[in-house]
């Protein structure tokens, strides 16, 4: 998972620090595609960028 496009748009794109993003993907193991809710909901992100990941993820392809 962290080599994932959206753990790799979080370090590169968003700045958000490894620990953060390790801490989210321990606690979305089960359920991958809330990993950006769990980040709000344990204060790691704020609304507006919640909202700039929901948009990278609407334009993101994975198969380029």
């Amino acid at each position: 998972m962290m080599t994932h496009p959206l753990v790799q748009f979080l370090q590169d794109e968003m700045s958000l620090p490894s620990d953060s993003i390790a801490l989210a993907v321990q606690h979305a193991e089960q359920t991958p595609s809330l990993l950006p809710m769990i980040l709000w909901r344990y204060g790691l992100i704020s609304i507006g960028q919640l909202e700039e990941i929901f948009d990278w993820l609407e334009h993101v392809d994975y198969a380029a």
